[in-house]
């Protein structure tokens, strides 16, 4: 599951607004937004809060507030009334300190609540429990770290989630963006430290598929035009690849063109498609030699008519491969997707995009 991060009063309502209509379409179901930034002016957090709120609620996604003691007086609102907060549109919210457990295990059984996923213990569950906490209302949020240095090591990460995920708890994470970030440091946003300069997109799919992480918000301001495309097409379950094409050959671009999907008997040096032979036969076509060099990682190739019944195969190369006269090299993928392929086993759609058209 996909989120964004809004931050109150740093763009105006009107780029609010087309910025949750974009990531709406991208996939995103949540919003994350904080309510105690030190460095943020919070005398007009209500209003602002409110119209998030209302933004949230017509594009169907639930708004998790990141909120201390000190900011339910800034709001108005005690331990007993915060929940009223649910009328302005706040699904939840993401509790960090301050607030002992039978505060926290109360409020869960008015709205949902995020607790830090850094800092949930044993004893600390245990105390939950035995102040009836509402369990099906409750995750575990990891925070960013703004200041370089400072974020997650990867495995003390995994570690920490396979815990939580143990005790029952869904699990969130922080990806960075990649075009306006958020200051006053403006060095992005993530969990884990190795994320500060990564892609969003290749942060997203390691901490699904490698993390333990069940839920993941962006936690920049914003996303690049060609990065929110990527997230659209892993709506479908689809892995997309941005690519540099070579061939100009009709029938190359259609079989390129394809929705692929590796085959269930993954091989070890190449992701195989296994909808490309099949539609190469059912077209009649005929894949002549061209370009028969030699196959680097990254490199998009399909068999020509020299491979017999295997004309027309595409493959994406895993580890660098000899030239072969049997098989044409039709284009790479980018330098900053490589690091996908390790996420396309068997079994797994992917398409490839000509990046030089996003």
């Amino acid at each position: 599951m996909l989120g964004c991060s809004v931050y109150l009063g740093h763009i105006n309502d009107e780029e609010q607004e087309a910025y949750l209509k974009e990531m709406s379409q991208a996939g995103c179901q949540f919003i994350f937004t904080s309510l105690h930034i030190p460095e943020d002016d919070s005398t007009h957090f209500k209003e602002l809060l409110k119209t998030l709120g209302r933004q949230a609620l017509s594009y169907n996604m639930d708004l998790m507030a990141d909120i201390s003691p000190i900011t339910f007086q800034l709001l108005g609102f005690t331990s007993e009334t915060i929940g009223e907060i649910k009328g302005w549109g706040v699904n939840g919210l993401r509790i960090d300190y301050g607030m002992e457990p039978k505060t926290i295990a109360k409020l869960s059984h008015t709205m949902k609540i995020a607790l830090n996923a850094s800092t949930i213990n044993l004893n600390f569950f245990q105390a939950l429990l035995k102040e009836n906490i509402n369990l099906n209302q409750t995750e575990a949020w990891h925070n960013y770290y703004p200041r370089i240095e400072t974020g997650l090591d990867k495995e003390d990460f995994i570690k920490q989630n396979t815990i939580l995920k143990k005790l029952g708890f869904k699990v969130m994470a922080f990806a960075p963006g990649d075009e306006l970030l958020r200051g006053p440091l403006n060095d992005r946003l993530p969990t884990l430290e190795k994320h500060r300069n990564a892609s969003p997109f290749q942060s997203y799919l390691e901490l699904i598929h490698t993390c333990g992480v069940d839920k993941v918000a962006i936690g920049d301001i914003s996303l690049k035009k060609d990065t929110i495309f990527q997230f659209k097409k892993v709506i479908n379950g689809s892995i997309p690849l941005r690519s540099i094409l070579y061939s100009q050959h009709p029938p190359t671009q259609s079989i390129i063109a394809l929705d692929h999907r590796n085959r269930m008997d993954a091989a070890r040096d190449v992701i195989r498609s296994e909808t490309s032979r099949i539609y190469t036969a059912n077209q009649n076509y005929i894949i002549h030699p061209e370009n028969t060099t030699e196959r680097v990682v990254g490199s998009i190739t399909i068999d020509n008519e020299r491979y017999g019944r295997y004309q027309g195969e595409l493959q994406i190369v895993k580890r660098d491969l000899p030239i072969d006269g049997k098989v044409n090299v039709v284009g790479r993928v980018i330098d900053g997707d490589i690091s996908l392929l390790k996420y396309i086993k068997s079994g797994q759609s992917f398409t490839i995009i000509d990046h030089l058209l996003d």
